[in-house]
């Protein structure tokens, strides 16, 4: 019996715009292995993956992992220039960290037809170093409140059309709070780590006017402005929240969400895509949104994130990523998921084509309002007090992924009632301290 390669060799398949000769590639056609993790676009992107592999003779294999493990994963072998996987799902933290230290091989040459003007200045800025782009983005978000439409009806609540604080999200919480008909107030993150319940809790210690480091690098996280913030944070979830919340990242609050469990939400605008999706979600016709709250100022309230695509300087196959990167970050391929998967389910945020897209407007209700929050969020300005970082969820500097994740498990730690607030930041505060001292930002 012939193998599959060559059988695959004398297959002439069509391409997404003209015929691809098999026969002509087989000779070079490669394995490559991406790391990614374990949410719905990067699954769709997956299941689409075997179109780019019948077009190039090419085949992939797929390591998809949980968020936290990823980054975990992905660092480690970056590091150690391990050349474990070809492709490597990061993000706007990483992407120009990671270029500066030349462990990414740069993306500016991914073909005549990869319209790189199409994406958001914004987002090609917090990809790159020195002008140089290192990873491609599959979808861009930044964060805004969803919530349940008939809850709200119910209760008398009308959303008001400025920007509310979060004393007022406490007392809307409240009333649509439902335990015994198993409907929670609010559903935030709890699961520990930089990425997971940081990615919340930093806009919320923004909107308290609280900062990580001043001007002179010494870390702020014993202030009373983060002392408010975790407070307000713990007493929340305590009060309003679903039980076991510290479990709880990202993908479990959003399955929540769509199951009819949570009144509200705070989290990725990306996620609009899977709550307004009939396939997907139980509260798709009964689902609105409104920005994330502020409180003493409207700065850095609403993040800025985006997953990316990059290959790392140990690959061994950088021309066989680089053709898949150019197919999975491109126009054509956003159509792609619109055409199969549903236009509300295309990757959101990245491309300029796809909001002039009418098909893709007319299915997804929150368009408008994700990109002008992604456009809106300024990670220079997003701090009250002046600080000497960049970053609204996080802080541009290789530090903050130790620094943040330790954080994240002090403030879990809180959560969960196995230490108060306080030990929880004088915990931080003293491991930041340390990690700063030790890297020569302070003395």
């Amino acid at each position: 019996m012939r193998s599959k390669s060559l059988i695959r060799k004398n297959r002439i398949l069509i391409g997404a715009s003209a015929l691809v000769s098999v026969a002509a590639t087989a000779s070079v056609a490669e394995e490559i292995t991406i790391a990614t993790v374990n949410n719905s676009d990067m699954i769709i992107m997956q299941e689409l993956s075997s179109k780019w592999e019948e077009q190039t003779g090419h085949s992939v294999e797929w390591v998809v992992l949980e968020e936290n493990v990823l980054r975990q994963r992905v660092t480690t072998d970056i590091a150690t220039d391990g050349g474990s996987f070809d492709i490597i799902t990061i993000g706007a933290y990483e992407a120009p960290i990671w270029g500066g230290q030349d462990w990414l091989v740069a993306l500016e040459d991914l073909g005549d037809d990869y319209d790189y003007g199409d994406i958001f200045e914004p987002v090609r800025n917090g990809l790159s170093a020195d002008g140089t782009l290192y990873a491609v983005p599959f979808y861009a978000e930044s964060s805004f409140t969803f919530y349940r439409t008939d809850l709200f009806e119910d209760a008398g609540i009308e959303v008001p059309s400025e920007q509310m604080t979060y004393d007022e999200f406490s007392e809307i919480v409240a009333m649509v709070h439902d335990p015994d008909n198993g409907v929670y107030g609010t559903c935030q993150r709890g699961k520990a780590g930089w990425g997971e319940n940081m990615a919340f809790v930093g806009p919320l210690v923004n909107a308290f006017g609280g900062r990580w480091f001043d001007m002179g690098w010494n870390p702020t996280i014993d202030s009373s402005e983060w002392k408010a913030a975790i407070n307000y944070y713990v007493d929340l979830m305590n009060n309003f929240g679903p039980p076991g919340a510290t479990a709880n990242g990202h993908n479990e609050n959003r399955a929540l969400f769509a199951d009819g469990k949570c009144a509200t939400w705070v989290d990725a605008t990306s996620a609009a895509g899977y709550i307004f999706n009939p396939d997907e979600s139980s509260v798709h016709d009964r689902t609105g949104f409104f920005q994330a709250p502020k409180q003493v100022t409207d700065k850095g309230t609403g993040w800025f994130w985006a997953w990316a695509l990059a290959v790392p300087k140990s690959s061994q196959k950088v021309e066989a990523a680089k053709e898949f990167l150019a197919w999975s970050t491109s126009k054509e391929y956003v159509e792609l998921v619109g055409e199969t998967k549903g236009w509300v389910a295309a990757p959101p945020g990245t491309r300029q084509s796809t909001y002039d897209n009418a098909s893709y407007v007319e299915a997804a209700p929150f368009a408008a309002t994700v990109l002008n929050s992604i456009l809106a969020a300024n990670p220079a300005d997003a701090t009250k007090d002046p600080v000497p970082y960049t970053g609204v969820q996080f802080v541009a500097i290789p530090e903050f992924q130790g620094i943040g994740n330790y954080v994240g498990q002090q403030i879990s730690a809180a959560l969960a009632g196995q230490q108060s607030v306080d030990q929880a930041l004088a915990n931080s505060q003293q491991f930041a301290v340390r990690e700063m001292t030790k890297a020569g930002y302070i003395n």
